[in-house]
């Protein structure tokens, strides 16, 4: 079955990632820019002044709630996951370096479309009548949309994030942790997604409180522990960053040089995969993150916008920027083993799963490399499960909560742990290009909504002008 439909999926692929969600994305991200006024430049500093002026790992959780910056460690949970390390290696090894200033291109876009998914996830939210709190992009297509139309596009994103994020996207994350575990202790994949599973199920039992009580204390542990590493790799390598940066621009405009072909293929490839990669590293405009926005206790809408802006900031331009200059810096500068393109016999050793693995050795030793991207990916990947799980379970409960109000969360809560050892166990081609698929889909629903609710967001932003 899995070679029937994997090129129907990737084919399917090929048409949204070319074509609507490179325009939707750069369409939507630029529109919000000229219509905020560039607030993702205007109030960068307020936002960083909203998370770290405020920041505290221990405050209480409540109960049917999360603090802002819970709100913010559970959004940046889900964008520093695999997109970062396998998702850029990815892109670069299909786009070539300059992928990743398409990825950069989209990023920037991309603070200022966050910024309306996140004014808005506050603006549309509702509370029922246990006092928990609603909210997401189900509830501002209502909002643009009423009648049938509003509640088929509703329902339809609904759909698409339960498959995206709770079933398929937990196959991605632990299929690549199940894969770096295998290759850097030699752990069978069915003992890791036993792990998973248990380790998952006993956070997801906790509801929101114990997820977002764990997610806040780990992320910025993981995110601290890559950076340190990182910056290791690039001090030992600093003599090849101006040649690093200089590939990215290059290869961003003719990517034809290393990629081969003709410029119009090779450009397209760069840029489609700057833009899906992008996508499902930063989520902004995927409908994602506005779940977890939704559930901030803040009362200003702008606030919660400004601190959306910096986790796509600390996802795109910091973390899986160091990523890139990583792979880049080791593996094409200085002629390195990619650096004359994509060989077959570097291709049959190198894939998106190892890359970075390779990368890390070649300065911390083959061994210690693959150790150390083994136990950040886990880290990564694992807090994303988390965080995708309950933006899943949200949109479950939204479908059939009125239905089964009990059984809605339990029945999506164990398929959720299925597919979580389902995917540490099969082929990781086929689980991308269905996540990849769905992450598309997503799309399309939640940017039409951004644009139809533009005037909500520009008068909040206009406010704090």
């Amino acid at each position: 079955m899995e070679e029937m439909l994997f090129p129907i999926v990737a084919k399917i692929n090929e048409y949204l990632s070319n074509y609507i969600l490179t325009t939707l994305l750069i369409g939507v991200g630029l529109w919000y820019t000229i219509k905020t006024k560039f607030v993702q430049i205007r109030c960068f500093k307020e936002g960083l002044s909203n998370i770290f002026g405020k920041i505290n790992m221990f405050d209480k959780t409540e109960e049917k709630s999360m603090t802002s910056f819970q709100a913010l460690a559970t959004a940046v949970a889900a964008q520093v996951g695999t997109g970062n390390i396998v998702g850029a290696s990815g892109a670069i090894l299909i786009g070539g370096p300059g992928a990743i200033f398409w990825m950069w291109v989209i990023a920037f876009f991309g603070m200022a479309t966050i910024y309306a998914e996140a004014t808005l996830a506050i603006k549309t939210r509702i509370k029922n009548h246990c006092g928990e709190i609603k909210g997401g992009p189900v509830y501002y297509i209502r909002r643009a949309f009423k009648g049938k139309c509003g509640k088929f596009l509703a329902v339809f994103f609904a759909t698409a994030a339960i498959l995206a994020l709770g079933f398929m996207g937990a196959m991605v994350q632990s299929n690549s942790i199940a894969c770096c575990m295998q290759t850097a202790f030699g752990i069978n994949s069915w003992l890791v997604g036993l792990f998973l599973v248990t380790a998952c199920a006993i956070i997801f039992a906790g509801g929101i409180k114990r997820l977002a009580a764990v997610v806040e204390k780990i992320v910025p542990v993981m995110a601290a522990l890559f950076i340190i590493g990182c910056l290791v790799i690039l001090i030992a390598k600093i003599q090849y960053i101006p040649e690093t940066f200089g590939m990215i621009f290059k290869y961003a405009f003719a990517p034809q040089a290393i990629l081969g072909g003709g410029f119009g293929y090779a450009f397209k490839q760069a840029l489609s995969q700057g833009a899906k990669r992008g996508l499902f590293s930063n989520e902004a405009g995927m409908g994602s993150t506005p779940h977890a926005h939704a559930l901030a206790n803040v009362k200003d809408p702008h606030t919660q916008g400004t601190v959306a802006m910096i986790g796509v900031f600390i996802d795109t331009f910091v973390i899986l920027t160091l990523n890139a200059l990583i792979v880049i810096s080791t593996l094409y500068a200085n002629n390195g083993v990619l650096s004359n393109g994509y060989t077959e016999a570097v291709m049959s050793i190198l894939n998106k799963t190892n890359l970075v693995q390779t990368a890390f050795g070649s300065v911390f030793g083959n061994s210690f490399g693959a150790i150390f991207v083994a136990i950040c990916l886990f880290f990564f990947a694992f807090s994303t499960i988390l965080s995708w799980n309950l933006f899943g379970k949200i949109n479950a409960v939204y479908l059939f909560g009125k239905k089964f109000p009990k059984g809605s969360k339990i029945i999506y809560t164990v398929i959720a742990l299925g597919f979580i050892m389902l995917g540490s166990l099969i082929s990781s081609d086929f689980v991308w290009e269905l996540t990849d698929m769905f992450n598309n889909l997503m799309v399309i629903p939640n940017t039409i909504a951004l644009f139809a609710l533009t005037s909500i967001v520009v008068s909040i932003a206009k406010k704090k002008a």
